[in-house]
């Protein structure tokens, strides 16, 4: 099991007992992002029109209207509105985003005096020296040296992002902010709070479980248990 976790920042309603959003970087975002690359993705495109009780649905249009411009670029939406069928389904390490390196299994060989020749055959002679070809060397793939320098996930780490408690994700600033906050018709700031919460394997199962069947996801995954809960 993974103990990677991650930190995010909720807004909460005192009053209402409600989350706002939660200001969140690159990881949670490729998180939920890659919720939807898992087979139940699929399910969620056929659905995604339609009236769904649970979030999934909501994040999904909200990745299909994210501008382009935030995403990497040896990534598209696409892969993640449209995913195709995998096998590389994670089991208990579901916040590690995985990544699949170039592989190339034939093996090269060159002499031990180093002279320009080389074969995939250990048993050929080297023209050169007419020593035996036994030194194997290493295969670097254009695929692999690009994979070395490439960003992992799906969105860029130039910003900080908004999720909203229905999932709803969104490129995060001030007025952004200001706007969402006068759409809800709140006036008096004093019932909003600031906290910090940790996001691990445990907080991760439980919020796929809760996309599924309810709206308010973030509330339900952490206002249930105020002692993951810390005060900032």
């Amino acid at each position: 099991m993974t103990n990677f976790t991650m930190s995010l920042k909720l807004l909460v309603n005192k009053q209402d007992h409600k989350i706002m959003f939660a200001e969140v970087n690159k990881d949670f975002v490729d998180f939920l992002f890659y919720i939807l690359t898992l087979p139940i993705g699929a399910i969620t495109k056929l659905l995604a029109k339609e009236p769904l009780s649970g979030s999934l649905g909501d994040l999904y249009q909200s990745i299909e209207n994210l501008n382009d411009m935030y995403i990497l670029q040896n990534k598209t939406k696409d892969t993640v509105l449209n995913p195709k069928s995998s096998t590389n389904v994670p089991g208990q390490d579901l916040l590690s985003i995985p990544k699949d390196p170039p592989t190339n299994d034939r093996k090269y060989y060159r002499c031990a005096r180093l002279c320009k020749y080389v074969t995939d055959d250990p048993k050929v002679v080297c023209p050169g020296c007419r020593n035996a070809m036994l030194n194997e060397l290493a295969y670097v793939s254009t695929e692999a040296a690009k994979a070395v320098v490439e960003e992992v996930g799906f969105v860029k780490d130039v910003l900080t992002y908004m999720v909203m408690d229905d999932l709803v994700v969104k490129p995060m600033s001030i007025i952004s902010t200001i706007t969402y906050l006068n759409n809800l018709s709140i006036k008096d700031i004093s019932v909003l709070e600031e906290r910090e919460v940790p996001f691990g394997m445990e907080e991760g199962l439980k919020l796929v479980n809760a996309s599924l069947v309810c709206k308010n996801v973030l509330t339900c995954v952490f206002l249930d248990s105020e002692d993951h809960v810390k005060i900032i």
